[in-house]
């Protein structure tokens, strides 16, 4: 009774390609934007510090979803699965910090935004073998980009200004006399920085999604062989798909280290971690910009809580929490999997075909 169509007409092409066509999906997106700029930044989340809400939950799940969107458009929507993008977050992060250190009185935020295209370049470049090979054959390509970006961020020292320590430091920018980046700039301002690349990204990401853009994606994922036929260039489809994947990847890795954790070496950037966003975007939902939200949720809030309340409430030892958290978060995977094999986002689009319905069985 609650999520219903009944009534709401459509007299235009417009309104019924929109992106939230039924009102109820509206006021579902209010509702959230609600709760991420006004409600969180104002009382955190129940049982929590609000310092630690901001800072280790809020914060870094903002920032894995624009890694999830970026993956999420090249392996769901584009079919051109990944291994790097650990490596290519690392590109993004590296090229900031030399773009802050060589432009010091640049605006950071354009510096993040200026690493995306870097990273997009990057991309490009690597995803230059999905013209001939694809599946398995690509993957192993996209691994040895992993292995190769790993060696460069270790071994050429200008990328970290040849600190004795290998590790990028965040420079104190500020915007507006608003502390930005540094050791003095506040964890809620912080978040909102990453909160708004979050909503632009994601506005971008699904009008290019439902635009000329991603169609060409999509077939290219379909049938390869059948869009080329129809007009669709593989080359232009595939590359674009790459560069537009890497822009995502390096503005989040540039706020992972600038907006979060405030310095980085390259093990912050490893094979692990690829694997990491990878599962998101499974778990999430291949071809889903829900699915991404739904899947950093997931693999990152659900550990994280459970192992602060077990630590705080019920006194159970890191250690033992650390693991529980790590064998309750497979055990979900497998069972959402088994459950919905296009994830949860799978699961919440029949939980809406069924309120539609509801209370009647047809």
């Amino acid at each position: 009774m609650y999520f219903r169509e009944t009534g709401q007409f459509k007299s235009k092409y417009k309104e019924e390609l929109a992106a939230f066509p039924i009102f109820e999906d509206k006021i579902g997106i209010a509702i959230a934007a609600i709760i991420a700029f006004v409600l969180i930044p104002l009382f955190g989340l129940p049982g929590l510090s609000y310092e630690f809400t901001i800072s280790a939950v809020m914060i870094p799940v903002v920032i894995f979803t624009i890694t999830t969107l970026g993956l999420n458009i090249l392996l769901g929507f584009a079919g051109q699965i990944s291994l790097g993008t650990a490596a290519f977050m690392g590109v993004g992060a590296y090229s900031c910090y030399k773009i802050m250190t060589i432009f010091p009185d640049l605006n950071a935020l354009i510096c993040v935004v200026l690493s995306g295209i870097v990273t997009a370049f990057v991309g490009t470049i690597f995803g230059l073998p999905s013209l001939r090979i694809k599946g398995f054959y690509l993957m192993v390509a996209t691994l040895a980009a992993q292995f190769f970006l790993e060696w460069a961020f270790i071994r050429i020292a200008w990328l970290y200004n040849y600190n004795i320590s290998g590790a990028i430091e965040v420079p104190y920018k500020e915007m507006f006399g608003i502390v930005l980046t540094g050791a003095k700039s506040e964890p809620l301002t912080r978040y909102f920085v990453c909160l708004v690349f979050l909503v632009v990204l994601t506005w971008l990401a699904s009008n290019v999604i439902r635009g000329r853009i991603g169609r060409s994606w999509m077939m290219i994922r379909d049938m390869d062989i059948a869009a080329e036929l129809i007009g669709v260039r593989p080359l232009t489809a595939k590359l674009s798909a790459f560069a537009f994947s890497s822009f995502y990847i390096g503005i989040s890795g540039a706020l992972m280290v600038f907006f979060w954790l405030g310095a980085a070496e390259v093990e912050s950037f490893d094979i692990n971690h690829s694997f990491t966003y990878l599962f998101m975007v499974i778990i999430g939902g291949l071809g889903s910009i829900t699915g991404s939200y739904f899947g950093a949720i997931l693999v990152w809030v659900v550990p994280v809580i459970l192992k602060e309340y077990g630590k705080s409430v019920f006194g159970i030892d890191a250690f033992i929490m650390e693991n529980f958290t790590t064998i309750l978060l497979g055990v979900v995977m497998l069972t959402i999997l088994i459950v919905e094999p296009h994830g949860l986002a799978r699961i919440w689009q029949i939980a809406k075909q069924k309120l539609r319905l509801w209370p009647f069985p047809y």
